[in-house]
């Protein structure tokens, strides 16, 4: 009787139980996947949701940014440095940003009244609207409405901003007061050189053409020469009287000032003569800005500013404009 020879079929029988094993192991993985839960639709957390907010100025937006940080997104209103905000008109573009924000900063005293505007024509009853002169407690005849000049003016406000945050996002409130503490901290080289300068030049005399930065000029104890009426008239795009032109052009022509502080964004013919008496008299001319200039915060612009002040007293330096 012949042998068979039976190795064939050991491959096969191999094949097979190694295929049988390969499928079972596909199978228990499919019925795995099919054994999971569709994954959720999640909510966003209160923590993840970003406040719509609006400064009516640069600077206050800038605040606001510094503030909020990742938990806002900010528009300014007023941001050209080339525009005197003053004669400012809101568009259409100004009205939807507005009706989308929750929180808005405006100055008050009348410099940004078209806010008020905008936001009566979409009214939000989650909305909060800070106005800096009423919350700070300034009345409606205050003279100078610059109030950001004003070394006490962004703490205030930037705890007022916290504040209504912390109310909107309530489980951030520690993050806000973080942000809050380390705003307020970096202020103080800003006032250091605001003690600098009136360690070293208390009581000198300076001119201005209007009263942009007569708060940090008055925290440095400088003498302010020019008239009132001559910086009020300029602020508010009038002629000055001849008498007050007068007597402006005296402090230069007979060396009674040490610099002149030069509003970059109110330029007029008046203006534009006294910078031009000033640079022939040899006096350094600083400009200053009523809205923050690019790539700039709100404390490296008052810095450079008050800086500059001091290299024109100290060194003579002219500084038209900042970088």
């Amino acid at each position: 009787m012949n042998r068979i020879d039976l190795s064939f079929l050991k491959n096969v029988q191999r094949r097979r139980a190694l295929f049988g094993i390969l499928s079972a192991i596909i199978s228990i993985s499919l019925l795995g996947c099919g054994t999971q839960s569709p994954t959720p639709n999640v909510t966003p957390s209160t923590s993840e949701k970003v406040i719509q907010a609006v400064g009516a100025e640069n600077e206050y937006a800038d605040v606001i940014k510094q503030i909020g940080g990742k938990y806002v997104t900010v528009a300014a209103i007023m941001s050209d440095p080339s525009v005197d905000p003053h004669s400012y008109e809101a568009d259409t573009k100004d009205a939807s940003v507005v009706s989308k924000a929750t929180l808005i900063v405006q100055n008050g005293l009348g410099y940004d009244d078209f806010i008020d505007k905008l936001v009566a024509a979409s009214p939000n009853s989650n909305r909060t609207v800070i106005n800096v002169a009423k919350e700070l407690g300034y009345s409606d005849d205050t003279k100078n409405p610059h109030l950001w000049y004003k070394t006490d003016t962004m703490p205030k406000v930037a705890a007022l901003i916290a504040k209504d945050l912390e109310k909107q996002l309530p489980d951030q409130k520690q993050y806000f007061e973080d942000q809050l503490t380390q705003f307020n901290n970096s202020l103080k080289t800003w006032t250091d050189d605001i003690n600098q300068l009136q360690q070293a030049y208390a009581n000198t005399g300076v001119a201005v053409t209007e009263p942009v930065s007569d708060y940090l000029l008055q925290a440095a104890n400088l003498d302010i020469k020019t008239p009132w009426a001559f910086q009020a008239a300029i602020m508010n795009g009038t002629d000055p009287s001849p008498q007050d032109v007068k007597t402006q052009q005296d402090f230069f022509n007979n060396k009674q000032i040490k610099v002149f502080i030069y509003n970059t964004q109110a330029v007029s013919d008046t203006t534009k003569a006294l910078l031009d008496l000033a640079k022939s008299n040899n006096i350094p001319v600083v400009g200053v800005y009523e809205t923050m200039p690019s790539n700039h915060t709100y404390q490296t612009w008052m810095e450079e500013e008050t800086t500059n002040i001091l290299k024109a007293l100290k060194n003579g330096v002219s500084t038209e404009s900042l970088s």
